[in-house]
């Protein structure tokens, strides 16, 4: 989700493709010049990266057990920093990380632990490098009780993304009672750094609620994605 506090985030379509913030102009260029003069989100400013990330991911709904991983990975990252400082290192944990795959992370010793902590490009911090292998664990335990990440985690919007209609930044909620059950039910499974407001920027990240403003060229676009990115047959 992106809350009040500018958490956002994962590319539905090409899970592995780089977000290139390209340099051949300033931002200013891109952003209120442009022919059709796109408006967005407030939160993605003038930076190109954040631009890139809004109109090509944001709120797309996202149903790859994989993707879901590493959504929930970097939202727990970013505790106490901010997502930019995660979006630019995203292309560094995927490789830290064996891209994001349950398997290889579930197996990760103490070896790998040291490997990581001596990263520079990741936030090297113990307890998040910890809490990722442990949570790659518990989510191939949920896997064997749901069928598939995305059965478990969908479960909680009935599979179908809640389209909300915030006219400004200052409207969106932080939390909901739907991300409060989410992050209660996960922390009972064992995982770390997903309180609700995490839960919630993950839910906003993964298209589970269309955040956009409804002044966004992004909403109408995500709205309809609706009823051409159906999730699995498990979550419904």
């Amino acid at each position: 989700m992106l809350s009040n506090n500018n958490e956002l985030k994962g590319n539905a379509q090409h899970p592995l493709k780089p977000i290139v913030a390209t340099r051949a102009a300033p931002a200013e260029l891109f952003v209120g010049q442009e022919k059709d003069m796109k408006k967005r989100c407030e939160w993605c400013g003038g930076d190109l990266l954040y631009i890139a990330y809004h109109d090509e991911e944001w709120g797309v709904p996202v149903h790859d057990d994989r993707l879901l991983f590493e959504f929930l990975v970097l939202e727990g990252a970013q505790a106490g920093l901010s997502w930019l400082t995660i979006l630019r290192k995203r292309e560094n944990y995927r490789k830290a990380f064996d891209a994001f795959e349950c398997e290889r992370v579930a197996k990760y010793t103490g070896h790998d632990v040291t490997r990581l902590l001596s990263d520079s490009g990741i936030v090297r911090n113990r307890l998040k490098i910890e809490s990722t292998i442990k949570n790659a664990r518990t989510v191939l335990e949920i896997q064997n009780e749901w069928g598939s990440l995305d059965a478990y985690l969908w479960r909680y919007v009935d599979g179908i993304p809640k389209q909300n209609m915030w006219k400004s930044m200052a409207e969106l909620p932080a939390k909901t009672e739907t991300s409060d059950m989410m992050s209660k039910d996960l922390k009972k499974r064992g995982f770390n750094f997903v309180g609700s407001t995490i839960c919630y920027a993950f839910m906003q990240a993964v298209g589970m609620v269309n955040d956009h403003t409804t002044d966004c060229f992004r909403y109408r676009e995500i709205k309809k994605l609706r009823s051409s990115n159906q999730p699995s047959e498990a979550t419904r």
